[in-house]
């Protein structure tokens, strides 16, 4: 009888295991699928982004931010019609993330949500649309990343805003920094006094972006 119970209960295991292991590889197999189908996208339209999107370049880093970090609850100020969006997205599949993506055209977002749907990504955002201004203050975070590319004499306000909602480690990138653009400069005065942050500036792009990780 115990022996009968001892072999029952060995192919309960192998059953149990043999379940565990199709139900990855199939996972593997649909993480590769979408990988193959983000990257194909992102190279066919590597020189076609307009409308307010960032620079394949700039996608790179922000992709490489989270993913080297773990980053798992990032928050983007400005979707556009979803380049960053995209990028931060496929990041955060690797992480098992979530973004909250904020934007106040509504043909603009609804560009980007159709492109997140064909590319399996939607799953990882939150699509958020009306005025980043309010927004922002609302949000409860806590956050470990943040890319501000919305109006640029705003990002000293944004920083603020989200300053409490940052966890430690986290960071707050913000774009066109590099640009002679109104509100850059005070901006960047600010991050880089800031005692509880260390702010570099990276150049992959003539855009650039500010990258402050929280102490």
């Amino acid at each position: 009888m115990k022996s009968t119970f001892n072999i029952q209960a060995i192919l309960i295991f192998l059953f149990v295991i043999s379940i565990g292991t199709i139900a990855y590889a199939q996972n593997m197999k649909g993480q590769e699928s979408r990988d193959a189908r983000v990257q194909e996208f992102l190279e066919q339209n590597r020189r076609q982004w307009r409308d307010l999107n960032i620079p394949y370049e700039d996608g790179q880093v922000l992709y490489k931010l989270i993913v080297d970090n773990n980053y798992k609850s990032a928050l983007e100020i400005g979707t556009s019609t979803g380049h960053s969006t995209i990028w931060i997205a496929w990041a955060l599949s690797k992480t098992g993330g979530k973004l909250i993506t904020l934007e106040m055209d509504e043909r603009r977002q609804k560009e980007a949500i159709k492109k997140l749907e064909a590319l399996g990504l939607s799953d990882f955002v939150d699509f958020r649309l009306g005025d980043a201004h309010q927004i922002v203050k609302e949000l409860e975070g806590p956050f470990d990343f943040v890319f501000s590319d919305a109006d640029k004499d705003w990002y000293v306000q944004y920083f603020k805003d989200i300053d409490p909602k940052l966890k430690k480690g986290g960071r707050f990138t913000a774009h066109n920094v590099l640009n002679n653009i109104g509100g850059i400069r005070t901006f960047m005065e600010y991050v880089k006094d800031h005692p509880g942050y260390e702010t570099t500036v990276d150049r992959s792009s003539s855009s650039g972006i500010s990258i402050s990780r929280k102490k």
